[in-house]
């Protein structure tokens, strides 16, 4: 292989002549390399990428998310982003959209929520789309340890889950 990932979920992304696949630990081959690219495998699925688009398998090669995404992301709590005409939104592991195709961008779901942008803006949803900090940041970072960095007015501070400036 050109590329072989740490084990996650008891398989390995590897790498050869371009096309992606997974296999065990003791590497055997599991997935095949048919895949344009791949994510490795959190929660039990991994994204992948055929014939242009993105979708997500099962760690058997099953695919639990149909191929109809430009863009996806690792699973986090639940829940994967993916773009679909120019728009972000969340699929859980059966494929159904569980928070619509809203925002210019996104990222995955930590601590509970997820930062997302509106209108060239950043701020925070909850798992049924909720925006619980509203959209006013130049950018936001995902949550750790209950804060996340956010940028305003090109200015770096921590805020908690209600938005309120941290001390840092």
């Amino acid at each position: 292989y050109d590329m072989v990932d740490e084990c996650s979920c008891g398989l390995a992304l590897v790498t050869k002549d371009g096309k992606h696949g997974f296999v065990t630990k003791e590497g055997k081959l599991v997935i095949p390399l048919v895949y344009e690219d791949a994510l490795h495998f959190n929660e039990g699925v991994a994204a992948v990428k055929k014939d242009g688009k993105w979708g997500y398998l099962d760690t058997t090669g099953k695919e639990v998310v149909a191929m109809l995404y430009d863009d996806a992301n690792t699973f986090a709590e639940g829940l994967g982003v993916v773009l679909k005409g120019g728009k972000h939104g969340f699929v859980d592991a059966t494929g159904k959209v569980v928070i619509p195709f809203n925002f210019e961008s996104a990222s995955s779901f930590s601590e509970g929520l997820a930062a997302v942008s509106r209108n060239g803006l950043w701020g925070f949803i909850d798992k049924t789309g909720k925006e619980i900090i509203p959209c006013k940041y130049g950018f936001a970072g995902s949550f750790s340890d209950g804060v996340a960095k956010v940028m305003k007015e090109s200015k770096w501070y921590s805020i908690d889950k209600t938005g309120k400036k941290v001390e840092e």
